[in-house]
């Protein structure tokens, strides 16, 4: 009736002490080794520095997009240094990024409100965005705090010549002008800054030899910002000197390939050339980057109206002048008539209507040109020959006219048309 007891093996006792302490032993020194599962390996923190010094060797390279994302890079690495918004906020102004410009620089003065370098960049982006008022008090409290802030000054400058362009500004705003320009020359002659605001006063004033000459001077500092050798190709075509205009425009065009304004201006060198097709395939270009600007529309129609494509031209002024819907479905808003260049495309549509028989149109545009530019003999002398040239079509009744009916008509447009305007 008793259960017989087994006798205990000794072999598998020690075996099992042995386990045991194989078990503790991996425990305490191999198990703490080996990271845990789904746990983040550890890498190395890379330092601030060394994405500022990456930044800095990209923008003296003149690759300012990958100079602008390893200074972002920077800046997340280090929020608390103000020289890394400092770069960003001026490569954002030199590649016309002007409300990144001026979040940078205001975040380098939530750090210091009284960084006389972040005030005038914020200034200077500010007056290129077309907000003169905010760029001057800007500007002011920059120059207020450190008089001797060279930039600030021609940053001010600057402001003033694209009020003055505006048609806006107090009476002595160009003695307010060339007084910051000298004050800028006076602190820092050879910088970029005095360089540039000095060659756009120069432009302003039509002194185009002597603004070639700051601005190849600012090109030589820095030849990697587009505006640059947009402003220098502008007083080059204004001294006639239209070969290297074109060149800088084609510079231009390399570092800001986004831009159609150098793509336009090459396009009127060609005109006023008279090499037509270029003029109509660099407006052309300029059309497709920006296809919703009735800018680029009427100037492409002006060059096919010289070109004497009259239909494509009508097609082209319509958008610029009454707005409408391209092939490709983009909406353009039509122009408000005036006397610089939009009155131009008013004129050349309305005779490019009348050339192609539509008078009912032709003639409201002029009426709106007879109207509206009363005190240009031009547009008047243009508005009247819509009417001469519908009235020979409704009395001969035919579709069109030869092209000798306009006679100087047409060349008296033209020329007022393709005259440069730096």
């Amino acid at each position: 009736m008793q259960k017989k007891r087994r006798r205990v093996n000794p072999f598998g006792v020690v075996l099992v002490l042995v386990l045991v302490a194989a078990l503790i032993f991996f425990d305490r020194t191999v198990a703490s080794t080996i990271p845990s599962l789904f746990m983040p390996t550890p890498t190395p923190t890379r330092a601030p520095e060394s994405f500022i010094t990456d930044a800095q060797k990209l923008e003296a390279e003149g690759k300012y997009a990958q100079a602008i994302s390893m200074y972002n890079q920077a800046v997340l690495a280090d929020p608390r240094n103000p020289a890394s918004y400092l770069a960003l906020s001026r490569l954002n102004i030199y590649t016309d990024n002007y409300a990144e410009g001026m979040k940078n620089a205001e975040n380098a003065l939530m750090l210091n409100n009284n960084n006389d370098t972040a005030l005038a960049l914020l200034g200077w982006a500010y007056g290129l965005s077309g907000d003169y008022i905010q760029a001057k008090n800007k500007l002011n409290q920059a120059i207020a705090i450190n008089k001797d802030n060279a930039a600030a000054y021609a940053y001010l400058a600057e402001v003033y010549v694209y009020e003055m362009q505006a048609g806006q500004g107090v009476l002595n705003i160009l003695d307010l002008a060339r007084e910051a320009s000298r004050t800028a020359v006076d602190l820092a002659p050879n910088t970029l800054e005095t360089h540039r605001s000095r060659g756009l006063l120069l432009n302003w004033t039509a002194n185009y030899a002597e603004a070639i000459v700051e601005f190849e001077a600012a090109v030589k500092i820095n030849p990697n910002i587009a505006r640059l050798h947009l402003e220098l190709g502008n007083n080059y075509r204004a001294v006639f000197e239209y070969d290297k205009a074109i060149d800088e425009y084609g510079k231009a065009v390399s570092l800001n390939p986004n831009d159609p304004i150098p793509l336009t201006s090459i396009s009127r060198v060609y005109f006023t050339n008279g090499d037509y097709a270029k003029a109509i395939q660099y407006a052309e270009s300029a059309v497709a980057l920006v296809p919703s600007d009735p800018r680029l529309h009427g100037n492409l129609g002006l060059v096919l109206w010289k070109n004497k494509q009259f239909l494509d031209a009508v097609d082209e002024l319509r958008l610029a002048v009454r707005g409408g819907t391209t092939a490709d479905g983009v909406v353009v808003t039509g122009l408000e008539l005036d006397y610089a260049r939009i009155g131009e495309y008013y004129q050349t549509y309305g005779l490019a209507l009348a050339k192609t028989n539509q008078c009912g149109e032709a003639l409201q545009i002029a009426q709106a040109v007879a109207t509206g530019l009363r005190n240009d003999a031009i547009a008047q002398y243009n508005a009247q020959e819509v009417i001469i040239m519908c009235e020979a079509l409704a009395k001969a009744g035919i579709a069109d006219l030869p092209t000798a009916t306009l006679g100087a008509t047409e060349e008296m447009i033209l020329t007022e048309t393709i005259t440069p305007t730096p």
